[in-house]
């Protein structure tokens, strides 16, 4: 039975404003149906989703692959706690161990809970292998990693911590791509450095090469864990599986959500054993974690990504779509060049960015703007050339009415 059936958006915004709690501004109105590249909302209008529930969504919407498993599971069995051994949450564990430098995996619910899971972890090692003098952790600013007061911790934004003091101890943060600022903060007391590959919620900025690499051998100097966040730029959302495949600069430990279920929330932290081992039975848990629904549709997404072919595919398209976007910014002369990689794109504009996003949004595209400045682009994998030429005939014309 569908919920609310029969009522206009702005009834059920209305009711949503009595009964949900105001932690989000909430666009005026209401996801329904999705299919492939495309949403509709309450009255049928239709919209080219190019965020795709913050880079949830990569697949598209109503995946045959993931619907199928989904439902195949949900006649079975949903959820048991990890009480018991659960098949599907070996085989998605077993599918990313085989692709990536990992050798163990944790399951949790969302990328809050993955960080949170690293982030204990890292200090679980270094105690147990250095210390208990060596605790502190150094993230970067600008960065985002959760909600909870640990995660919000590592985020170097203080718009995000502002109310929630005191803090955890122990952090502290560097510069984006400025080796020195970050040799100024790692010493023997550092058991991690905190790092996602393309800061998302920062405005899409990628870590350099050279930043990476020396991230890599400060960490190995000082022995701290080097830990990658890729929590939204992972699971095939730069053109490869992993974000740090394209650098070759390997992590310790990193972290995984969002796109990871296709839409069933779920997170995953992995590690090499090594790490791994500091965690032992009660250190650590979740109940919802890895249950047998949400591991179906993990192994769903990963079986359609390793297809040969597929992220050959989505590299060429995107970089069709980051093409169109670059001719767009020269041709409005909007400010920064557009940035990214793969499927995750900032175009940063000198002005308008909300109202740009308003007007994409009346004129049946969805994106959305970080940092006042950044429009951000993160449609899904599957998108295809003319659902891109659409976008890009939208943004063109809104442009020419707005810049």
């Amino acid at each position: 039975m569908k919920q609310l059936e029969g009522l206009s958006s702005e009834e059920i915004i209305e009711r949503g404003k009595n009964a949900v709690m105001n932690t989000y501004g909430r666009l005026p109105m209401t996801i329904v149906k999705g299919d492939g590249a495309w949403v509709w909302d309450t009255e049928e209008k239709r919209y080219l989703d190019f965020l795709t529930g913050l880079a949830v969504n990569s697949l598209g919407h109503s995946h045959p692959a993931i619907v199928r498993a989904v439902q195949e599971q949900a006649k079975e069995i949903m959820h048991t706690s990890n009480l018991y051994w659960i098949p599907n949450q070996v085989a998605l564990a077993e599918r990313l161990v085989e692709n990536s430098f990992a050798d163990k995996v944790f399951f949790c619910n969302s990328g809050a809970e993955a960080n949170e899971a690293a982030f204990k972890l890292a200090r679980k090692y270094a105690k147990k292998n250095f210390g208990v003098h060596k605790y502190e952790v150094v993230t970067l600013e600008n960065s985002f990693h959760g909600r909870t007061l640990a995660t919000l911790t590592l985020t170097g934004q203080t718009k995000y911590q502002e109310g929630f003091d005191p803090l955890p101890v122990g952090c502290s943060y560097a510069k984006l791509n400025d080796l020195e600022s970050l040799k100024a903060k790692v010493n023997i007391n550092t058991a991690a450095v905190f790092i996602e590959p393309i800061q998302g919620e920062g405005g899409v900025l990628p870590a350099s090469l050279e930043f990476l690499q020396g991230a890599r051998e400060l960490c190995d100097q000082f022995d701290a864990l080097l830990i990658f966040d890729e929590v939204q730029c992972g699971i095939g959302r730069t053109g490869k599986l992993f974000a740090y495949e394209w650098s070759g600069v390997v992590p310790d430990i990193m972290t995984l959500a969002k796109a990871l279920g296709g839409g069933v929330p779920i997170g995953a932290m992995l590690a090499t054993d090594k790490v791994a081992n500091a965690f032992q039975p009660g250190d650590h848990a979740s109940t919802f974690g890895g249950n047998p629904l949400a591991t179906a549709a993990g192994c769903a997404v990963l079986d359609v990504m390793l297809e040969e072919g597929f992220m050959a595919g989505v590299q060429e398209r995107s970089g069709y779509f980051q093409k169109g976007l670059e001719e767009l910014a020269v041709k409005y002369q909007t400010g920064d060049p557009v940035r990214g990689q793969g499927f995750i794109i900032g175009w940063p504009v000198s002005k308008l960015g909300p109202e740009v996003v308003e007007a994409c949004r009346l004129n049946g595209l969805l994106i959305n703007c970080v940092g006042g400045k950044i429009l951000r682009f993160l449609p899904p994998l599957i998108v295809e050339k003319p659902e891109m030429d659409k976008a890009l005939e939208i943004l063109d014309a809104v442009f020419s009415e707005l810049w």
